[in-house]
């Protein structure tokens, strides 16, 4: 019965429309891990701070996705596409080259056209995270909360200097050693820390120095090495955390399944706590990763019809076993009682005999039924009512029509026996 019901719930529509979701589908997919440098980075912005002497309001973030090096850039929020490559040729190209891939949201400037062709033409390949699905590009968003409780430690209430203090924030930042790596940005870079003004003794480690070529290129691929491994066991190790209670599954091209309605991606349909939590089903029309589907969506949502599997869950039908169930009443309509008139409980009082009598008369007077072989073969329907006999006589397998004698009269009790070959029952 359990098992009934639960399959019955899960293919049930209101169900799946009203109700919340609790433990996610999709396993954690991570990010591949680079080998070198600044050769796989993300970005971001920060905005929304307040406007300096020279007009910015806003940081452009740029992060090595190997070394955690990151590079705080300020900038104004009403900068386009170009601006944006011109600080990235002068501040991030500079130093470290043009990066195979980047990883960024959808924001309307990596969207750009100019954006799109820029990295086209010089081969690097845009990752795009999925529209209120910051987990994607998460690395990138723990950077840009410590760089706010930096901000808030150094500036206290002198708010609008923080562009005078974030080369001083982003020098301090790549100098920390970093919990995945186990050692410093600059460390991984260049193979040791820069001096910092409170060093009073900046002499340099023996294990630094490194007189002959290939042995500081052996240093250095080692000190590549120890980093990249680091980062595998943490991404592990985060992946089997994230991942615990989730069920790992995916779905085709064609498939259908219910969406769910996140608040911050659908704000118009989840104004009341009350509203649908998901909504469809919707088809699949392309498979962009196991984690990742576009669905085929009305054009009134207005929104990217990509999602990550998070907020997808299988449509499992309707089985037919559960379509001779009774519907709930429709909102509207009158709470009638379906009860059979003729279902009496209990013992047959005087009054319960006038009512009974009044149905079946009422039932005989209008109705005209031919009985199907299956039903009563070799029966007699015998009313009587006080010593006047009504015979309703079905012959044989064939059956026939029902032949109906004069109307009982309303308010006589009535007693019908069905009595065959083999029984007799009495009612």
């Amino acid at each position: 019965m359990r098992r009934d019901v639960m399959r019955y719930v899960s293919r049930c529509t209101t169900c799946n429309k009203a109700k919340s979701r609790l433990n996610p589908f999709g396993l954690y997919m991570p990010l591949p891990v680079p080998s070198v440098p600044w050769e796989h980075i993300s970005m971001d912005f920060v905005l929304g701070l307040p406007r300096t002497k020279r007009g910015r309001d806003s940081i452009f973030v740029v992060v090595d996705r190997f070394s955690k090096m990151a590079h705080f850039i300020p900038c104004h929020k009403s900068d386009d596409a170009t601006n944006i490559a011109d600080l990235f040729f002068k501040d991030i190209i500079r130093l470290h080259g043009v990066p195979t891939t980047i990883v960024s949201d959808r924001d309307a400037k990596f969207l750009s056209h100019f954006w799109r062709s820029l990295w086209c033409k010089l081969g690097t390949k845009l990752l795009f995270s999925i529209t209120c699905h910051p987990q994607t590009d998460g690395q990138t968003e723990v950077v840009n909360r410590t760089l706010g409780t930096m901000l808030r430690a150094v500036l206290k209430k002198n708010l609008k200097m923080w562009e005078e203090c974030l080369p001083h924030v982003e020098f301090a930042y790549n100098q920390e050693v970093h919990s995945t790596t186990k050692v410093s940005p600059f460390q991984v870079v260049y193979g040791f820390n820069p001096c910092a003004p409170i060093d009073l003794l900046p002499l340099p480690t023996f294990e630094h120095v490194h007189l002959d070529a290939k042995t500081h290129a052996d240093f250095i691929l080692k000190l590549h090495a120890t980093p990249k491994e680091h980062i595998e066991k943490m991404t592990e190790r985060y992946k089997i955390a994230v991942s615990k209670g989730r069920r790992h599954i995916t779905f085709e091209i064609g498939d259908l399944v219910w969406l769910h309605l996140r608040k911050d991606r659908f704000p118009e349909l989840r104004k009341s706590k009350l509203m649908p939590r998901a909504d469809g089903p919707f088809n699949i029309v392309k498979k962009i990763k196991d984690n990742a589907y576009q669905l085929e969506l009305p054009t009134d949502f207005g929104v990217s019809p990509t999602f990550n599997i998070l907020d997808l869950k299988p449509y499992l039908g309707e089985e037919d076993e559960f379509e001779s169930r009774t519907t709930p009443i429709q909102e509207g309509e009158d709470d009638e009682d379906i009860t059979s008139p003729l279902d009496i409980q209990g013992p047959i009082t005087r009054a319960r005999a006038r009512h009974l009598n009044l149905e079946v008369s009422s039932f005989l007077s209008i109705s005209n039924y031919e009985f199907e072989n299956r039903l009563l073969p070799n029966d007699y329907i015998v009313i009587r009512n006080q010593g006047e006999d009504q015979e309703i006589h079905q012959e044989g397998l064939g059956g026939g029509e029902v032949q109906q004698g004069s109307a009982s009269q309303v308010g006589d009790p009535i007693q019908v026996d069905f009595e065959s070959n083999s029984d007799s029952r009495t009612t």
